[in-house]
């Protein structure tokens, strides 16, 4: 089977960014939406996550993940968008085609008058880590646990060691304890946690988990399943100390890493990526670029809150409805967003109009009383910490004064927690 279409707007990947996208596109006039995903239920990650914590910034309220990403389904079927579920996209052309397949359509060529890319982010394995080791059953990654856990209704383990302190492995490992597994550990190799301050505390302080800083996983033991791992302390370059190893009994090891962008859709399409986010290089209106095709979401770079995320796919939406109807000219002038002193990434990279335009930034270092520089303007924070990701909106005035370079650059006082 084949099918071959024109489609107005088709948008790859059906979480929290392309819903937002294809419902603010909807909402802009669009006539033909199609948003294509390769899972069986839309809403990307949010299904599996039944804690609470989202939508406080977008709804005011304090939702589980599946209640969050039920009202833009909802929403997104009640307008007339394409909802195609399992559904993998193949190839994106640069000429805006779109190539797809599922057991219902076959093949599938969509020549698309705008593309929105919304793909998200995947964990890192444990190939990337190099521990040495068998391959006994039992390790897992955060979000694979997660999903035995709270949507297959499967405990991973009894006895579990974190590796990583992530966002995802903070909330498993409560997780975990509230349904009776015991939490030897939770190790990171950096001097602070990986997650969100709210997620040390409410996670591991409220429910006694040891979290174990400056350490890391240098042996996994076991040969049909995990029966232990070796942790050690980590010096400044991250490289285990000997005479600090010791061995925690365990059945279970849980990979809690990092989050890669998933962009081999946009590489393939020659679409030009950012080595520090992982992601497409894009600017305010989340253009890429290949002209027609924008992205939003954990695809550009990996946020730390889904109301973010919500927001980069709206204003994509936004954008890709203005591009249909020939309103979003190529930018006449493009300045160039430079990281600087402790700022590990940026986005947007570009800034083409005259705003207000929001940046949003992860520092390398945690600080205190803090100054962060934005093309010589001053913004004063009090804290700023690596996994938290600070947002800052330049009103139109202050974009109209930006050069053709904006550096950035944040500065203040050692922060210890």
């Amino acid at each position: 089977m084949r099918m071959e279409r024109e489609v107005e707007l088709v948008v790859v990947g059906g979480g929290a960014a392309g819903l937002a996208a294809a419902l603010r596109a909807r909402e802009e006039g669009v006539g033909e939406v199609w948003v294509l995903d390769r899972n069986e239920r839309a809403g990307g990650i949010l299904p599996q996550c039944i804690h609470t914590g989202f939508g406080l910034h977008y709804f005011g309220e304090n939702l589980t993940g599946p209640e969050y990403i039920h009202r833009f389904v909802k929403r997104a079927r009640e307008r007339g968008i394409v909802l195609k579920l399992e559904t993998m996209v193949l190839e994106l052309t640069p000429e805006r085609e779109v190539r797809a397949v599922n057991a219902q359509d076959g093949l599938l060529k969509l020549r698309a008058g705008a593309v929105i890319l919304a793909m998200g982010c995947r964990e890192r394995p444990r190939g990337s880590l190099l521990i040495p080791g068998g391959r006994p059953a039992g390790i897992f990654t955060a979000g694979t646990a997660q999903r035995l856990l709270d949507v297959e209704g499967l405990l991973p383990g009894r006895e579990v060691v974190i590796l990583g302190s992530g966002d995802v492995g903070l909330i498993m490992a409560r997780r975990f304890v509230m349904e009776g597994i015991r939490v030897r550990a939770v190790v990171e190799q950096l001097p602070y946690p990986g997650g969100l301050t709210r997620n040390v505390v409410q996670c591991l302080e409220d429910f006694g988990i040891p979290l174990l800083l400056r350490s890391t996983v240098t042996c996994i033991h076991g040969r049909e399943r995990v029966e232990g791992v070796t942790v050690a302390e980590v010096d400044g370059e991250g490289r285990p100390v000997p005479g600090t190893e010791r061995r925690i009994p365990c059945d279970t090891l849980v990979l809690s890493v990092g989050l890669i962008p998933e962009n081999e859709l946009s590489e393939g399409a020659g679409i030009l990526l950012d080595g520090r986010t992982g992601g497409p290089v894009v600017d305010e209106f989340m253009r890429t670029s290949l002209e027609g095709v924008f992205a939003c979401g954990n695809v550009v770079t990996v946020f730390d809150l889904v109301d973010h995320v919500t927001l980069t796919g709206e204003r994509a939406g936004e954008a890709a409805a203005r591009y249909l109807r020939g309103e979003l000219s190529p930018p006449r002038r493009m300045r160039e967003v430079e990281p600087g002193e402790n700022v590990r990434l940026v986005v947007p990279q570009r800034i083409a109009e005259e705003g207000p335009v929001t940046l949003y930034l992860r520092v390398s270092r945690p600080l205190r009383e803090v100054r962060v520089e934005v093309g010589g303007r001053s913004f004063l924070r009090k804290a700023v910490r690596p996994p938290e990701m600070v947002t800052l909106t330049l009103e139109g005035e202050e974009v109209r004064e930006l050069g053709e370079r904006v550096p950035v650059r944040v500065e203040g006082l050692p922060l210890e927690r």
